[in-house]
């Protein structure tokens, strides 16, 4: 921080799951070390409420549940809650006074957000999906600033305020080599820190299948169903191994040549910065279908194959690997086209822009 400006302080918001989590905090470390006061605002039964004080954050909460496909019991629930939690979130923007509002989404995110523009605060969202989630999509023409991962994410916010900056993702990522070619092919599986049901059950289902491959399978099963698969895939006697979750994540990336995971804005940004060819099974029950939508972005770049889930089996694993095996030019061209859409800094220009409307780096454009 140069010590001639004045510390601001920002407020941070966006909760629910990691994938809104991790990217906030990864920008408030930036602000942080830059001297700047970074607060949160969130919800206690969210996963905010664990991460944000690990990362030695403070944190203000708010009372509201979630208004997209929910059902109408709990939708009515959260509208009855709204009002109260945009007032909650009022008096957290009266006491602290922040320079401007920093949103990674979620249902968490409303009434933070609601309660800045009832009060002219700017409000600054990185939005990590190719398409926006409720939250970002309904507030869009209200943003002073649109952070976006995907450049068609641009079509929900006006013109002037969009910069495609990526999603913040660990440095590490961004500095693993390209793999040389080997008699095995290894492969990493991996649907979050909670595992993918259907991954696992696929990759189950295929162990049997790879005799006549030489393939190796790195598999982050998730800690409940890893107790039940670590057995069988001993016996099994494949080539490989499994855990309930990789520690050293850009570890396990470096010794994939593909990646087959589930298409969440984190996981699809480390896939690009690690510049992997992958296969992308999308939830299913994200909602608005994000995940299919980060998908297909990636496929139509030539950097994934999608396959939605209902056809995800161990036999199609297997067709799919092979297919990607007899033509060793795609997998470069998939590599290169993920590299592509690799954006490094993401936290670092975020940083920057919450500081131009603070007033610390020229007029915000």
């Amino acid at each position: 921080m140069n010590p001639s400006r004045t510390p601001a302080t920002f407020i941070m918001t966006g909760g629910g799951t990691g994938g809104h989590v991790i990217p906030a905090i990864a920008v408030a470390r930036e602000l942080r070390e830059r001297g700047h006061n970074v607060r949160f605002i969130g919800t206690q039964r969210g996963i905010e409420a664990k991460l944000v004080p690990a990362a030695e954050f403070p944190i203000d909460w708010v009372v509201i549940g979630g208004l997209n496909r929910v059902g109408l019991l709990k939708t009515m629930e959260s509208l009855a809650e709204l009002p109260l939690s945009v007032l909650q979130a009022s008096r957290v923007l009266d006491r602290v006074r922040p320079a401007a509002v920093f949103s990674m989404g979620g249902y968490v995110a409303g009434p933070a957000l609601l309660a800045a523009l009832w009060k002219k605060i700017p409000v600054v969202v990185m939005e990590p999906n190719a398409i926006p989630g409720f939250t970002h999509r309904k507030l869009a023409r209200f943003a002073a600033r649109a952070l976006l991962s995907f450049p068609d994410t641009a079509r929900w916010f006006p013109g002037r305020t969009t910069e495609v900056t990526g999603l913040p993702v660990r440095e590490a990522f961004f500095h693993i080599p390209p793999k040389p070619r080997e008699a095995t092919f290894t492969i990493l599986i991996t649907g979050g820190s909670q595992g993918s049901r259907t991954l696992n059950r696929a990759a189950q289902e295929s162990w049997p299948l790879w005799k006549s491959h030489q393939v190796r399978l790195l598999h982050q099963a998730g800690p409940k169903p890893f107790e039940e698969m670590a057995a069988a895939f001993r016996a099994a006697n494949v080539d490989g191994d499994i855990q309930p979750f990789f520690h050293d994540m850009p570890a396990a990336f470096a010794q994939a040549d593909l990646i087959v995971s589930r298409a969440g804005a984190g996981a699809v940004s480390e896939i690009a910065a690690a510049g992997k060819p992958s296969i992308l099974v999308p939830l299913p029950t994200a909602a608005d279908d994000h995940q299919l939508r980060n998908a297909q972005a990636l496929e139509q770049a030539g950097a994934a194959r999608l396959v939605v889930d209902a056809d995800w089996t161990g036999q199609r694993f297997v067709d799919e690997v092979q297919s990607l095996l007899s033509e060793p030019a795609r997998l470069e061209k998939m590599s290169a086209a993920a590299r592509a859409f690799a954006k490094p800094g993401a936290a670092r220009r975020a940083a920057e822009v919450l500081e131009e409307f603070a007033g610390l780096r020229g007029t915000p454009k």
